[in-house]
């Protein structure tokens, strides 16, 4: 029998797994992958954004956020910090508050808190799909692809739907509700959104420094800056996965949304104006789609003059005619791009939803159903922005329930 047995060796339950053994504890974790960490692996494109210097809770979300307020009081970026010092990982800060490893390397990251519970003693068994967890008594008895093991405490550490490629699963929201407890509906985000709209590869490939804009239906207008990369299915980039989140959440509520894209968000719409005037000659025969390639990516041309019956204009016409190029400035400044929906979970960085918070005590992770079950991570109704701030939630429910176990 083993004092503790954590279900999934991901994030969170490898530092669960060094912190109970720190106390004393015998831990084993059962992992279904052929290895620990595999996500983690991916993360960063490899390099690993481990964390963040500012873990607000503004960047996360839930539907019970105060769970969230909870869970971080007295775990900081510096205890999160602390612990990598303590398995000999060191950390470079980036910009955006960004955080790395200082090998650049996602392997360091898990290569570490594996040999930590090696020397440990925690016994790690991979390739094993825990199929049913149940209280008897006062232990749990967990039953898996080859045998029964038995534990006073169970942490599920399984993580969500994303990345299902990289062996995100919903087994841990099954045994949470085998064991009593609620959940909160699921979609993926910080993921690619798709289009309806015809002849994508036309514009595939384009990638564009840009602000992107989503009304909501309450009249609510929520911006994210960064790249924008237009795709033969849709629309990608930084700032797409940083908006991707709410844009979901609005097509929960109809069939499409429009996205407006500020193509140029360095300059107002004034000063582009003023600066295309002064490139305008007179008597000039050029026509404006090759006029327009000193300023864009000459793939937008078409998409931008077409919709303003511009196509087969010339120089000398949009001199004629001042408001058409006003209408040209607009349009850029205002690049409209409609979206049905997103490329799912195997997109997705995280995915939205899991276990109620609401019956998990944030001190411990402790369910408050069941002494002695632990939910930690992914698999909990709580998800962040991107760059770092998921993961730093996964460590300190690491290190919240190895230190009450």
């Amino acid at each position: 029998m083993h004092d503790v047995i954590i279900v999934g060796a991901g994030a969170s339950g490898l530092v669960t797994a060094i912190v109970s053994a720190r106390r004393g504890k015998r831990v084993l974790i059962l992992e279904k992958n052929t290895r620990v960490g595999k996500k983690l692996l991916a993360t960063g494109n490899g390099k690993c954004n481990i964390t963040n210097q500012r873990p607000t809770t503004e960047r996360y979300y839930s539907s019970n956020p105060h769970f969230i307020y909870k869970v971080f009081e007295g775990y900081s970026y510096q205890s999160v910090k602390q612990f990598f010092r303590s398995i000999g990982l060191e950390l470079i800060e980036a910009k955006e508050g960004k955080v790395f490893p200082m090998s650049l390397q996602a392997s360091s990251v898990v290569e570490l808190l594996l040999a930590e519970c090696r020397e440990l003693g925690v016994e790690v068994r991979c390739k094993v799909e825990v199929e049913r967890i149940e209280r008897v008594g006062e232990l749990y008895e967990i039953k898996y692809n080859s045998g029964i093991e038995i534990a006073k405490a169970i942490v599920i550490a399984t993580g969500h739907l994303s990345a299902p490629q990289l062996g995100g699963v919903d087994s841990g929201i099954v045994f949470a509700k085998r064991l009593g407890h609620t959940t909160i509906k699921s979609f993926p985000t910080l993921v690619q959104l798709t289009s309806p709209i015809k002849r994508l590869e036309r514009i595939a490939g384009v990638k564009v420094e840009s602000r992107v804009s989503l009304k909501t239906g309450e009249g609510r207008v929520i911006q994210r800056h960064g790249d924008v990369l237009f795709t033969s299915y849709g629309i990608s980039g930084l700032a797409i996965l940083d908006i991707s989140r709410f844009v979901i959440v609005e097509l929960l509520k109809k069939k499409s949304i429009m996205l407006t894209i500020d193509l140029m968000p360095k300059m107002s719409q004034e000063q582009l104006l003023a600066l295309m005037r002064k490139s305008l000659v007179k008597k000039s025969s050029k026509p404006l789609t090759i006029w327009l390639q000193g300023f864009i990516n000459k793939k937008l041309i078409l998409p931008i003059l077409e919709p303003l019956k511009l196509k087969n204009e010339t120089i000398s016409s949009l001199y004629a005619n001042r408001k058409s190029l006003e209408d040209i400035v607009y349009k850029i400044k205002n690049f409209e791009f409609e979206v049905n929906g997103s490329r799912g979970y195997r997109g997705a960085e995280v995915a939205t939803g899991g276990v109620n918070t609401k019956e998990i005590n944030p001190k411990t992770m402790e369910s408050k159903k069941h002494k002695g079950l632990y939910f930690t991570g992914e698999v909990l109704d709580v998800d962040g922005d991107r760059g770092g701030f998921n993961l730093h939630f996964a460590w300190v429910c690491g290190l919240r329930a190895g230190g009450s176990i």
